[in-house]
């Protein structure tokens, strides 16, 4: 019999809340359950990824509970829609298309996405030949989605003798921009422009700074060294950009899923097109299994399904992300944004209350992590599920014993917040039964990236199915932009508070 959603929730409420070590010796076969491969093949090469969530306190009830309330909320018909190209995003009539720029999705959506592409390759390919002259850097200029994904990727991947140096630079604050400049030669180096709509003042701010370094530097043609990558092909016309420079993509991408676009031009000018486009078919691989498996075998639904566990019945906050591996220092913060600005609601796909939606996600890196906020997570008062991501092989050539040590110190703090120990000094005893989940690599190359962040964007569309929230708009972005244009525009009063701090700083 179908349920409703409703009644899915409650059933799930109700459900009794065991230790994880009394749910390991209950169950001899849950590492088995909750373990799973998923097998990658790329460019003739085969790798995995480990996906445990046997240290969570799902259990065999539970995720056929989950399964209902997937049922009962069409995850099914809305997984079907957002790989047709269909409207998944209401609130703005919009598709969410980024799946169809790794060849999975609509068709029509495929093709264009194949040709948007090979223009971009053409591109690339005459830049490292030569095209343009000698092109040692890069300055990417964006903010938000067309910058965080840029900056993880190229710090991921690139590390090793990058073709070019990538610099990305967001913020709007000088001192970023600087930076950059400070570390590029002029005479060679590229600004690659990414905005949407090719209006954002902070991208463009930045960019008009950096036509104007070029031009004090003595660079003849500034504009020249433009490449363009946006939405809207005839706003960066009218800015100065010659067409054969501009990288156009699809309305349809949100920033937060743009990286596999041609926002991803700094990622192909850093590791190559051969390398990028094993990104691609690592992420469509993960589409593929998203789109066709069922169930709890579905790695990101199942991986949802903890997230709601804990998020929406056992009113955690906050989900954390630790990377024990140094490349993927940057991917708390995009997993930050993705998951923060997509399902960050607090209303229903009918604009009724929905109750909790999204935690708070933070993170670190590996052991550094372990010695500033740790304590708080093994004998704090809040309940903090954890994701902790490593790779097998190392990126470094330094002796093994860097990482031993640091994959040693990863598997430990699982298995320490999950046991905990007990002592009759209450200063000294760990509580336990604290929630993790590992995702294991056997290594960290374009393929397994591209993976890693597919099964991301999936895991949140799914919760947001379940939550019967729109992951796709970000109204929340836009007020604080418009009450800076009104202060920047002059004439309108605010708070008292505000308007001392403007005539603190010399703005009011």
């Amino acid at each position: 019999m179908t349920i409703t959603r409703d009644e899915a929730w409650k059933a799930l409420a109700l459900h009794p809340d065991p230790t994880l070590e009394e749910l390991f010796a209950a169950d001899p076969d849950r590492l088995d359950k909750l373990a799973t491969r998923l097998e990658l093949d790329v460019s003739g090469e085969k790798r995995g990824i480990l996906f445990d969530w046997s240290k969570t306190h799902l259990t065999d009830e539970l995720l056929g509970e989950f399964e209902a309330l997937a049922e009962a909320s069409g995850f099914d018909i809305m997984r079907e829609r957002l790989f047709a190209g269909e409207v998944v995003n209401p609130t703005e009539n919009r598709a969410a298309e980024h799946s169809a720029l790794r060849g999975v999705g609509r068709e029509a959506s495929v093709e264009e996405a194949e040709a948007l592409r090979a223009r971009m390759k053409l591109l690339v390919e005459a830049i490292h030949q030569g095209a343009l002259g000698e092109v040692k850097h890069v300055i990417h200029v964006g903010i938000g989605g067309s910058a965080l994904g840029p900056a993880l990727a190229v710090d991921a991947l690139g590390r090793d003798k990058p073709i070019v140096d990538v610099h990305v630079v967001s913020n709007i604050d000088g001192v970023a921009l600087e930076e950059a400049f400070e570390a590029c030669d002029p005479e060679t180096t590229l600004v690659a422009v990414a905005s949407k709509t090719f209006t954002t003042i902070e991208t463009m701010t930045n960019a008009h700074s950096a036509l104007k370094w070029l031009a004090d530097s003595g660079v003849a043609d500034p504009t020249g060294r433009v490449i363009a990558l946006t939405a809207y092909p005839e706003k960066a016309v009218e800015w100065g950009v010659d067409e054969t420079r501009i990288l156009p993509f699809a309305e349809s991408v949100g920033g937060r899923y743009s990286l596999w676009s041609s926002i991803g031009f700094p990622i192909a000018m850093a590791i190559g097109w051969e390398e990028f486009e094993d990104m691609l078919e690592g992420a469509a691989q993960v589409d593929r299994h998203f789109r066709d498996t069922q169930g709890r075998a579905n790695l990101p639904l199942r991986a949802a399904f903890g997230d709601l566990y804990y998020s929406r019945l056992k009113g955690a906050q906050t989900r954390a992300v630790f990377a024990y591996d140094e490349r993927l220092r940057l991917l708390p913060d995009y997993l930050q944004q993705l998951e923060m600005e997509s399902n960050g609601k607090s209303v229903t796909v009918d604009g009724e209350p929905s109750g909790p939606t999204a935690p708070i996600t933070w993170g670190g890196v590996g052991t550094d992590a372990q010695h500033a906020v740790f304590q708080l997570l093994h004998q704090g008062t809040h309940l903090v599920p954890i994701d902790f991501i490593a790779s097998i092989e190392p990126g470094d050539m330094l002796d093994a014993a860097h990482h031993h040590i640091l994959l040693m110190n990863c598997f430990a703090q699982g298995a320490a917040l999950m046991a905990g120990r007990h002592s009759d000094d209450p200063h000294r005893n760990y509580p336990g039964n604290r929630p993790s989940a590992t995702i294991l690599c056997d290594d960290l190359d374009a393929a397994t990236f591209g993976a890693l962040i597919a099964f991301h964007e999936h895991r949140v569309f799914a919760a947001a199915v379940m939550l019967d929230i729109n992951p796709f708009d970000q109204f929340g972005v836009e007020l604080g932009k418009e009450i800076a244009k009104k202060i920047e525009a002059g004439g309108e009063k605010f708070d008292a508070s505000t308007e001392a701090l403007l005539k603190e700083a010399g703005l009011g």
